[in-house]
């Protein structure tokens, strides 16, 4: 079994992963951003999460960000060869309101055609989403964190059907789903299995995964034992190996953990990468990243295209 793989196991893993990389995902690597647009004060206790009002951590905190912001971070992206650019919001959900100006924002996004609109604002419901997909969005990101399993030992505040029904709600919406989560939580290698395999049969179309970087004032500052390179690298390898065809991409915590060693995520099956900052801490920046891809004899994923926003506007305006 996978699961009880020994570390002398490891390099045939990766060959197995990065051969089912080439073969399915070819040798292109597509760069996302993010922008924090909307920061601190979640009522959700989420035992990792630096923005939950019930930790003190020193997070910002700040109310929805204006759309110039947006938009210049995601020209900004852009000009950093991002091929998405996801507009991310703090708390169980975007309000009516916020959901509005967002939505003036993708238009404008869709409408400029230089990076595919990504979204991540919660748990909202179908009619939302397909506003979201009406204005430009697409693809929406929804994470379930961990294995069904092991969600109770992470958060309390919502269950993890509530996450899979938002992931079934975006597909229902006609949207892209990036779904995935966060890697050192206390989970076992069974359990990120079980989570792997969840993924596959959701379906989803990409499958960040994050590797846990405690922030000071959360639980898991303290209580999270610490991830080890090989099991960072296997763990890449057995998701690449469950989601043969799926965009799997490499985010925050890569550079804490594998340092110069981040390379070997690709080589362990990752066909993307989160660049620049995250919500709360440093990231990489993206000219470090496209020397990464270069460097290991690959190249960058593309933006849209202009047939592409041609086929994404019509689709708008036949809704």
């Amino acid at each position: 079994m996978l699961a009880e793989a020994t570390p002398a196991a490891l390099p045939e893993v990766m060959a197995a992963a990065r051969k089912v990389r080439e073969r399915f995902r070819g040798d292109a690597v597509s760069l996302c951003a993010i922008i924090n647009a909307k920061s601190g004060r979640c009522a959700e206790d989420c035992r990792f999460c630096s923005q939950s009002v019930r930790y003190e951590t020193g997070a910002p905190s700040y109310p929805l960000i204006s759309e110039d912001r947006i938009l210049a971070g995601a020209e900004s992206s852009a000009d950093d060869g991002a091929a998405f650019f996801c507009i991310v919001t703090s708390g169980r959900r975007a309000t009516p309101a916020e959901l509005e100006e967002i939505c003036r924002a993708l238009q404008k996004m869709r409408d400029a055609g230089r990076v595919r609109p990504c979204a991540s604002l919660g748990t909202l419901e179908l009619k939302e989403l397909i506003q979201l997909r009406e204005s430009g969005l697409s693809r929406y990101h929804h994470n379930i964190e961990t294995a069904r399993s092991f969600y109770e030992s992470i958060c309390t505040t919502h269950a993890f059907d509530v996450r899979e029904r938002t992931v079934r709600n975006v597909k229902e919406a006609g949207l892209q789903v990036c779904c995935g989560g966060i890697l050192g939580l206390g989970e076992s290698m069974a359990q990120r299995i079980e989570m792997a395999e969840t993924l596959r049969d959701l379906q989803v179309d990409s499958i960040p995964l994050n590797f846990l970087h405690p922030i000071p004032g959360t639980p898991l500052a303290e209580d999270a034992p610490p991830l080890a390179r090989e099991e960072i690298l296997a763990t890449v390898a057995i998701f690449r190996l469950i989601n043969p065809t799926t965009e799997i991409r490499a985010c925050a915590g890569r550079q804490e953990h594998l340092q110069e060693d981040q390379g070997k995520l690709l080589d362990a099956g990752i066909d993307g990468l989160l660049t620049g900052d995250y919500l709360t801490t440093e990231g990489v920046s993206p000219e470090k990243d496209r020397d990464l891809v270069s460097r290991h004899g690959l190249k960058l994923g593309k933006g849209p295209d202009r047939k592409e926003r041609r086929t994404e506007r019509q689709r708008t305006d036949d809704s």
